[in-house]
C-alpha cells in the first residue's frame, strides 16, 4: 500500500483537473491523471508532478463508459493499494451551443453520459472501494469532490443538457454526502465561475466585456488554481463537520443584489 493518499482526477490532462492534480501532487498525494483522449498531455501532468518530487500515472478512460470506470478504480487499487479521493471533473459543455428548441437526444446522451452518468457510478465505485479500506483502518476515510458550474442556478439555453447535469450533480452531492457520512467519506460540490479554460475559449469576448461591467464583485476571470486551492482545502481537512456542501469559486456571481 502506498503511503501516501492517492488520488484520482477525472479529466485531468488539461484545465480545471489538471490544476487540481498538480495541487495533490504537491500535497503528497499519488495522483491518477485520467484522460479520455489527450495522452501526452495527461503524461505532460505526470512528468510535472513526478519532477516536482510526487507520485503520479496517467489513466486513460471514458467516464461515460461503465468498464472504463471500472478500470479507473481497478488501477487505482492495484498500483497503489488504496483510493482516498475522487475528483469528479470531467465534463464536456453542450455541442454546438445551440437553442435548446433545436437540441438533440445526441447531444443529450453525451452530454449526460459524461456529465452525470459517469460521476454518479464513478462515485458509487469508489465508496464501494473506499469502505473496506476505512473499516479496516488502513486510510482515515474518503473524500469525493464533484466539480459542477455556477450553470448549476444560472440558466443557459443554448446549453439546457449542460445546466440540467450540473443541477443533477448538486442533488448528487447531498445524496451521496447523506448515504456517505456514516462510512466517513465526505462529499462536497464546488462550483466555479467564468474560469479562464478551454471550455470558455469560445467566448472569451463575451464574458472579458461582462466581467468588466461588473457581472461578478470580484472583477477578474477565474483561473483552474482557483478551484485547485479549494479543493486543496478540503483534502486538507479543512472541512472536518461538513458534508454535502457547495463552495462557491466563482468571483460572487452567486451573489443577488440591488
Amino acid at each position: 500500500m502506498h503511503n501516501h493518499p492517492v488520488s484520482l482526477v477525472t479529466g485531468a490532462s488539461r484545465g480545471i483537473g489538471s490544476a487540481i492534480a498538480k495541487s495533490l501532487g504537491a500535497l503528497e498525494h499519488a495522483v491518477l491523471v485520467n484522460y479520455r483522449e489527450n495522452k501526452d498531455l495527461a503524461d505532460a501532468v505526470v512528468t510535472e508532478i513526478i519532477n516536482a518530487g510526487g507520485d503520479a500515472v496517467s489513466v486513460q478512460g471514458d467516464v461515460g463508459c461503465g468498464e472504463d470506470r471500472q478500470r479507473l478504480i481497478v488501477e487505482s487499487l492495484d498500483r497503489f493499494g488504496r483510493l482516498d479521493v475522487l475528483v469528479n471533473n470531467a465534463g464536456i459543455t453542450s455541442p454546438g451551443r445551440v437553442d435548446l428548441l433545436e437540441a438533440s437526444e445526441i447531444s443529450w446522451d453525451a452530454v449526460f453520459a459524461t456529465n452525470l452518468k459517469g460521476p454518479f457510478f464513478l462515485s458509487q465505485q469508489a465508496a464501494l472501494a473506499m469502505m473496506p479500506l476505512i473499516h479496516e483502518e488502513q486510510i482515515p476515510g474518503g473524500k469525493i469532490i464533484n466539480i459542477s458550474s455556477l450553470s448549476s442556478y444560472a440558466a443557459s439555453v443554448n446549453r439546457a443538457d449542460y445546466c440540467l447535469t450540473k443541477a443533477a450533480m448538486g442533488m448528487m452531492t447531498k445524496l451521496f454526502g447523506c448515504r456517505l457520512a456514516e462510512e466517513k467519506i465526505q462529499v462536497f460540490e464546488l462550483c466555479p465561475g467564468i474560469i479562464d479554460s478551454d471550455m470558455t475559449s469560445p467566448v472569451k469576448e463575451k464574458y472579458n466585456s461582462l466581467i468588466s461591467g461588473g457581472l461578478t464583485p470580484i472583477r477578474r476571470w477565474g483561473v483552474p488554481e482557483d478551484v485547485a486551492k479549494a479543493v486543496m482545502a478540503i483534502v486538507s481537512d479543512s472541512f472536518p463537520f461538513s458534508t454535502g456542501e457547495c463552495i462557491n469559486v466563482d468571483g460572487g456571481f452567486h451573489i443577488r443584489s440591488i
